[in-house]
């Protein structure tokens, strides 16, 4: 085999992954199609990466001699979940290349700073309001009024560490369960529909967008993505712009995805930034069919340095999450023509839990 290419990495690299999910299985089986070698670094003693990655280490997060070792070991380090600790990814930096990098990780890991964050980029967001207090809530909920969502700063997703406030509703009993954990206040916005861009920036801030997508949640899980997403040109031009703008702001290299209300009034559509994914997002699963280049095949590529792949969608796609039992119908689901099946290697499955996905891509019509 050739050198590595002195732009870059090579076929031959090591990318070294924090967290052993099912995203990191997705990079690493994509990593193999590039000639790049995973090695896994996560706490958990079983995970879906495992089985697909030429080497994993068991260890804490917290663990510098694992971590060092680990280091040692890859060319680079990138993260499929973006509550790595702060320390950990500090203490990779110093030894590693680490993308995306700290900024990125340090912005989207508390939804205060996120919010300010993209406010000061002079894009649309959901009015907020600080919340450290049960005093607090009582003044941004005078301040923002009802309905409002109360989310905890940090380590929330899929629905976890919020409530909506009501009209009615107690706002102690909202604060005792989040915890009393330092919180931010959103107002609500009245949308038609929740949308995402998935995007891919390079080091040497090239910049690739997937064509906007449609969202659907039920029990605030993703059940299902469509694309293309019902959005009006300048909507989704804006939408994408957005994207590209976060990404520069944080100096990002690596696949990340923005989550956008889109809301319509008298004036047309506006696109308003719900949340900031500094990973490959579940919203960008059809890309595996659904487009020439996956987005776990370029997060591999902007990470290492590769020319970033073509984005361009290759039909009419929906993307299915299969959650808890749903996984169980895997035999019915491959006996349907032009569906594909993603199976994550989970031993058992629980209610909410994310047991894998279905793609299925029809031609355009016509």
């Amino acid at each position: 085999m050739s050198p590595p290419d002195p732009r870059g990495l090579g076929p031959g690299a090591v990318l070294g992954i924090l967290g052993g999910g099912q995203l990191a299985r997705m990079l690493a089986l994509a990593a193999a199609d590039l000639g790049v070698r995973v090695h896994i670094f996560a706490p958990e003693l079983d995970s879906p990466a495992y089985e697909v990655a030429a080497r994993h280490t068991i260890g804490a997060y917290e663990d510098e001699a694992a971590l060092a070792s680990f280091a040692d070991a890859v060319d680079i380090v990138t993260y499929e979940f973006e509550n790595v600790p702060a320390a950990t990814a500090a203490f990779l930096a110093a030894r590693t290349p680490l993308h995306p990098g700290a900024k990125a990780l340090a912005v989207t890991q508390d939804r205060l700073t996120e919010k300010r964050f993209v406010a000061d980029l002079g894009l649309a967001v959901a009015p907020f309001e600080p919340v450290d207090s049960l005093a607090d809530l009582e003044k941004a909920v005078a301040k923002l009024g009802r309905p409002a969502v109360l989310k905890t700063r940090r380590f929330g997703y899929d629905g976890k560490g919020q409530v909506k406030i009501t009209e009615g509703a107690d706002l102690a009993a909202a604060w005792d369960e989040i915890g009393h954990f330092p919180a931010i206040l959103e107002g609500f916005v009245t949308f038609s529909r929740e949308v995402s861009v998935v995007a891919a920036r390079a080091a040497d801030g090239a910049f690739a967008a997937f064509d906007v997508c449609e969202n659907e949640h039920r029990d605030h899980i993703l059940a299902l993505t469509r694309i293309p997403a019902r959005i009006g040109p300048a909507a989704a031009d804006a939408a994408i712009e957005a994207a590209r703008r976060i990404g520069e702001a944080l100096g990002y290299v690596g696949v990340f995805a923005v989550e956008f209300f889109l809301v319509e009034d008298k004036g047309g559509e506006q696109v308003v930034v719900n949340e900031i994914a500094p990973r490959v997002h579940n919203s960008g699963h059809w890309t595996s069919e659904g487009a020439q280049t996956s987005q776990f095949h370029q997060h591999v590529r902007a990470v290492c340095g590769f020319p970033l792949g073509a984005t361009a969608r290759r039909g009419r796609v929906t993307m299915q999450n299969l959650i808890g039992d749903q996984a169980n119908d895997w035999r019915a689901i491959l006996t349907e023509p032009g569906t594909h099946l993603h199976l994550y290697g989970k031993r058992e499955a629980r209610p909410g839990r994310k047991m894998g996905h279905v793609t299925r891509v029809l031609p355009e019509a016509n």
